[in-house]
């Protein structure tokens, strides 16, 4: 009985520790304001919403790295404070805030996990 006991508080204990993943790498690649390293965690297709232009779903890696790279430096991006985050089983939400040149930008960062690893699906920028 105490065997069952200490298995299932073993289990509990292992299942309730969050998966990091690559998410450091990801937070890091956003402080560093380089959109192209920033790409380098985009899925195969990104939803993307950027201020005022309309949203685009769907584009390819390659176009939403370039899209986000014209934004970055059109807004003078040069870094990223995270200000929460909310992993629920392969999805996690992150928001924060892009600090450019004139003003702050509002971000959220939907991910999900493939092979592995944590993988940007959707970038709203407000």
């Amino acid at each position: 009985m105490k065997k069952i006991i200490l298995l299932i508080s073993l289990a509990i204990v292992a299942m309730s520790f969050t998966y990091q993943g690559n998410t450091d790498a990801i937070i890091q690649a956003f402080k560093s304001g380089n959109a192209i390293e920033v790409s380098r965690y985009f899925d195969d297709y990104v939803d993307m919403k950027l201020m005022v232009k309309a949203e685009v779903k769907n584009i390819g890696r390659n176009h939403a790295g370039i899209t986000l790279k014209a934004f970055f430096e059109e807004n003078g991006i040069k870094g990223f404070e995270k200000a929460s985050d909310r992993e629920i089983g392969n999805t996690m939400y992150m928001t924060g805030k892009l600090q450019g040149s004139s003003r702050g930008y509002g971000i959220t960062i939907l991910l999900k996990v493939k092979d592995g690893k944590h993988q940007i699906v959707s970038v709203r920028v407000n």
